[in-house]
């Protein structure tokens, strides 16, 4: 019974992050409205930053990390925080919430298209073709609306958003290779101070304070929940999660991100959906599975392992 409830409970923290993250495209995209991407960071960070602390202090955990790790964080930080959050942030500004819901899924298939130059995987002929229905797609997604028609319009935000995946996919390899020997809430703290360090000169070139007066209670609530719950709690419960249930098991909820964008801003952004991007996203997920490998057998396995 026990452990039937430590499951069902690191199932739950994993949902909870799964959640945050997919809401996060749709938060984003809402202030963006008001604030340029580097002036959002910045408070998104700062919030971020001082919840994590304050965390931090309530757990009693040293803050005190050993010199040698510092490298280490920094390129984390920079990679898994700034880098990735700039890019995507940028490429709200010209494409929708749920397109970037669909194409930040495509991230696993850069991981093993790394594995396999960095790692020497071997590349099956499943996974070549995971990886072509995958690609298909993500051009699916990609394709917009015009009129009565449909056509292929590769822009500069799809663009970023797919470069975002691929630096996370590069972020991904190198928070598995380095084993920095820390919490990951401690490594998620000090990643998120870097990127609030590295953000900080460009509110002060942007004049952003004086965008701050235009923030409704509503942009002011996306932002607080991007601090909170999006740089500090999803975090936090991923790593929860990844103490209970394997990695593999964990991952697979990843499946569910863009579904929780697509319903968040359809809801909040009242975005309209095209059942060719649907189509496409689906493409995507199916293809990311098939690299995967045997998720149905996995899935199954999972389900009877949570019995009592």
């Amino acid at each position: 019974m026990t452990d039937y409830r430590s499951k069902l409970t690191a199932a739950f923290y994993a949902t909870m992050s799964i959640s945050f993250w997919g809401v996060s495209f749709v938060s984003t995209k809402a202030v963006l409205v008001k604030l340029d991407p580097f002036s959002l960071l910045v408070l998104r960070f700062g919030i971020g930053t001082i919840f994590l602390l304050l965390l931090l202090l309530i757990q009693r955990n040293r803050l005190l990390i050993s010199i040698k790790y510092v490298p280490h964080l920094m390129v984390l930080g920079i990679l898994g925080v700034f880098v990735h959050q700039v890019l995507q942030a940028t490429a709200l500004l010209t494409i929708n919430a749920s397109a970037a819901g669909w194409l930040i899924s495509f991230s696993p298939i850069f991981t093993v298209i790394l594995s396999i130059f960095f790692l020497d995987e071997r590349l099956s002929i499943i996974k070549a073709v995971g990886m072509l229905l995958a690609i298909t797609g993500a051009l699916i997604v990609t394709t917009t609306r015009s009129g009565q028609s449909f056509q292929f319009a590769i822009n500069i935000g799809f663009l970023l958003m797919l470069l975002s995946t691929l630096n996370w996919a590069v972020y991904s390899v190198l928070l598995k290779s380095l084993k920095i020997p820390y919490s990951p809430l401690l490594i998620t703290y000090y990643m998120s101070l870097i990127g609030l360090i590295l953000t900080t000169p460009f509110i002060i070139r942007n004049r952003a304070w004086e965008s701050l007066s235009l923030l409704s209670y509503t942009e002011w609530a996306h932002l607080v929940f991007l601090g909170v719950f999006v740089s500090g709690m999803a975090y936090w419960f991923w790593g929860k999660a990844l103490q209970v249930l394997e990695a593999s098991k964990v991952s697979m909820f990843l499946y569910l991100e863009p579904i929780t964008t697509l319903i968040a801003a359809v809801l909040l952004l009242h975005e309209k959906v095209f059942l060719i991007s649907a189509t496409g996203g689906l493409i995507i997920i199916i293809g990311v599975i098939i690299v995967n490998g045997q998720p149905v057998p996995m899935l199954v396995s999972y389900l009877k392992n949570m019995r009592l």
